[in-house]
């Protein structure tokens, strides 16, 4: 039997600007957005501004590094609100030690929060949409999927796990009609942190050249692009930055 609910999303990892952006266009193209992260309390602003232009939302406070909880939300989400046809994990852990100052405690807690979480996230997903025959997974990736930097070493190891996780995942759920998609933000984008790490290493943020960094719209852009796309030609990895951005 179909179930005659409206389609839904779940963004993991929805905080203030590229998690936003990608809930506010999925909500816009009229699917029933799930938002989620570990702090509740900061889905609100999100959420009615959502409800506002329209939408229909679902926050969820929620630790994507729990295995209970995971479980608990996806069973939630399709009991409640309707049928999972998108799952984005977006979630982050970019903080830089270098090596000899990265404790266990630090390169473990990244790990969970930028690999393993994606893996629960990720199975769950396929649990779902599967049975289904149809749905798109997509995983925030980072300049550091690709290469590791200088005082990234747990950053890095963790997003290298993570395309791994998407490439085999990709590669066994696509023959059952899912599209796993793994997007490389390669640059950095125009939030309030992104523009105060800048101006501590000394740039003049002010001086900036139009769209030197990403609109999170813009982002928020690709990831429908992404879903929307037609099996006979999905895209695995795609890699955006802007037109400056050495690389």
């Amino acid at each position: 039997m179909t179930d005659a609910r409206s389609p839904t999303a779940l963004i993991v990892g929805a905080g203030d600007y590229i998690g936003a952006a990608i809930a506010k266009r999925f909500a816009a193209e009229g699917l029933s957005v799930c938002i989620a992260r570990r702090n509740g309390d900061k889905l609100t602003p999100l959420a009615e501004e959502i409800r506002a232009a329209g939408g229909i939302v679902h926050p969820f406070p929620f630790d994507a590094r729990k295995e209970d909880a995971t479980i608990d939300l996806f069973e939630t989400i399709e009991r409640d609100v309707g049928p999972l046809d998108a799952v984005v994990f977006n979630v982050g852990g970019n903080v830089r030690f270098p090596i000899r100052d990265t404790t266990e405690r630090v390169f473990r807690k990244v790990w969970e929060m930028a690999c393993y979480a994606g893996f629960l996230t990720g199975r769950e997903a396929a649990r779902r949409m599967v049975p289904r025959g149809r749905g798109t997974i997509i995983f925030t990736g980072a300049t550091a999927s690709l290469r590791g930097g200088a005082g990234y070493a747990a950053f890095a190891s963790a997003k290298f796990g993570l395309r791994a996780l998407a490439q085999s995942m990709a590669r066994e759920l696509g023959p059952e009609g899912i599209h796993v998609a793994h997007l490389v933000i390669d640059a950095g984008v125009d939030t309030a942190w992104v523009r105060e790490r800048r101006a501590a290493a000394g740039q003049d943020v002010e001086a900036m050249a139009p769209d030197t960094l990403m609109d999170p719209k813009s982002v928020g852009d690709i990831y429908w692009a992404l879903h929307s796309q037609t099996r006979d030609a999905w895209t695995f990895e795609l890699d955006a930055r802007p037109y400056g951005e050495k690389w």
